[in-house]
């Protein structure tokens, strides 16, 4: 989908939240493109009431943008998310893919369990590419967010930098 209909399917604002500014597709495998702010991209520090948005946007009659609140609802821990995963009416074809991403689970080096939210360790010296250094073993991550299509990695920010970081080298504090 180009951008423009993108942006003229949102209304020119986030899909989550209404916000107009720092728009940009993101992808939401396999439903197609959403268009979000980089505060719902994670791409930037927001409060936990931020989130409350999703409550309205889990209505959407867009497969991409029920998915993508679907699986921001079951990265939360917070009663009101799991009660508004619970209620939403899911488009068939979303139901569907809510079950495949519902079996991803995120397990770092010794098995542990992660959820989004959890602050890990790094476990050994990692050379972040094209950031210029190395992030440095028994670094704490902390908020970390878990991609959904890939139970082997997770993001965070580390000195500042968002990266892609591998469950195998992260131990749960």
């Amino acid at each position: 989908m180009a951008d423009t209909e993108l942006i003229a399917r949102a209304g020119g604002a986030c899909e989550f939240c209404g916000a107009t500014t720092d728009l940009e597709a993101q992808e939401v495998a396999p439903a197609g493109p959403a268009l979000l702010c980089a505060a719902c991209r994670g791409e930037a520090a927001v409060a936990m009431d931020h989130w409350r948005c999703l409550e309205g946007a889990a209505w959407s009659a867009e497969p991409a943008v029920q998915l993508a609140v679907w699986r921001k609802l079951t990265e939360l821990a917070d009663p009101w998310a799991i009660e508004t995963r619970d209620a939403m009416t899911l488009l068939p074809g979303v139901e569907g893919w809510t079950r495949i991403a519902g079996a991803v689970e995120h397990r770092d080096s010794n098995g542990v369990l992660l959820a989004s939210g959890d602050t890990v360790t790094l476990i050994k010296d990692l050379p972040v590419k094209g950031a210029g250094f190395t992030a440095k073993r028994g670094t704490a991550v902390r908020g970390i967010s878990l991609v959904p299509d890939n139970p082997g990695q997770i993001e965070g920010r580390v000195e500042g930098q968002r990266i892609v970081i591998l469950t195998g080298f992260v131990k749960k504090r």
